[in-house]
């Protein structure tokens, strides 16, 4: 075990330390959600186009998809496994580089960003069809970039973030299965 946890810390520190100063800018408004704000408008635009009136019931299945990742993230597995951030980690004080400061949470496993991210990225790719196949491209795109952004400020180990990716997929895509069969029960079209 401690092999695997000295090789996610080597592979953090390496990840950490491939920073410049005009990327620091750019990954803190990655990690942030505002950046974001033309793909949430592009996607709430795709789901009212394809499902009207009826998008009502995708918009709250989006938001049972983040509540259910971001609760089990932050209140199931950060209580349970207590594994500190890396920047309150003190064998890293003053190796890791933190260009927005200290985390808010003391404990980083498995990431919400990432969790929540994924299990968004996942509901949406199988929910929303007519979008196209590159639907899935840029929204997986964008789960991993502002999951990487959270390496880079010195807030998660990788292993954060591949647990944090898991269960945000398995989240996505049981919420999915719940939606689809919801909508089934409705004679309303999901594929």
């Amino acid at each position: 075990m401690n092999t695997i946890l000295d090789f996610d810390s080597q592979l953090f520190l390496f990840l950490n330390h491939l920073h410049t100063d005009w990327l620091d800018n750019v990954m803190v408004a990655i990690t942030g959600m505002w950046v974001w704000m033309p793909l949430y408008i592009l996607l709430i635009y795709l789901a009212v186009r394809q499902y009207g009136w009826k998008s009502i019931g995708l918009f709250l299945a989006v938001g049972l998809v983040v509540l259910c990742a971001d609760q089990l993230s932050a209140s199931v597995c950060k209580p349970l496994f207590h594994r500190p951030r890396p920047c309150y980690n003190a064998d890293f004080q003053g190796l890791i580089h933190l260009p927005k400061g200290m985390a808010g949470g003391h404990y980083g496993f498995v990431s919400s960003h990432a969790a929540n991210t994924f299990a968004i990225a996942t509901f949406l790719t199988l929910s929303l069809k007519q979008g196209g196949h590159w639907i899935g491209f840029v929204l997986y795109f964008w789960a991993f970039i502002s999951s990487y952004s959270r390496i880079y400020i010195g807030y998660h180990y990788p292993g954060d973030i591949l647990a944090g990716a898991l269960l945000g997929l398995l989240v996505g895509w049981g919420i999915w299965r719940l939606f689809k069969w919801a909508m089934r029960k409705k004679s309303i079209e999901v594929d």
